[in-house]
């Protein structure tokens, strides 16, 4: 059970906040068509793994992201708590809004790039960095 559902302000207030990095925005847009491991995110962001699963422990924690594990990698997708409308709303909000925007555009062009590189080695080069 979330610790702020159909809360409202609490709610709003909550996911706000998450959204208050711009590299967390980026991962939602990311996960926004598709689910992804951390070690791609690591490569999308360019970022230290530590920093990118802070940012994805977040996200998590507002409720914006889920996980599931599969072998070896854990795989982040966008929530679908069909209840939650707030969390539904924003997240259609951020679609909508950011869709054209440059730096999104930008890690689509990267993101393709990235899902045609095998996981085990983006894993490998994320544990040199």
């Amino acid at each position: 059970m979330a610790k702020y559902r159909n809360n409202g302000i609490k709610d709003i207030t909550n996911i706000c906040k998450a959204l208050g990095d711009i590299n967390r925005v980026r991962i939602v847009m990311a996960l926004s068509s598709r689910r992804l491991c951390v070690c791609q995110l690591v490569e999308l962001l360019g970022l230290a793994p530590s920093t990118v699963s802070k940012h994805l422990s977040i996200l998590k924690q507002a409720e914006l992201i889920e996980s599931h594990k599969n072998g070896r990698w854990v795989h982040y997708k966008l929530s679908k708590d069909k209840e939650n409308k707030t969390l539904q709303q924003i997240l259609g909000c951020l679609k909508q809004s950011l869709g054209g925007d440059a730096q999104i555009q930008e890690d689509k062009k990267i993101l393709a790039k990235i899902l045609k590189k095998d996981r085990e080695e983006l894993c490998r080069m994320m544990k040199r960095r």
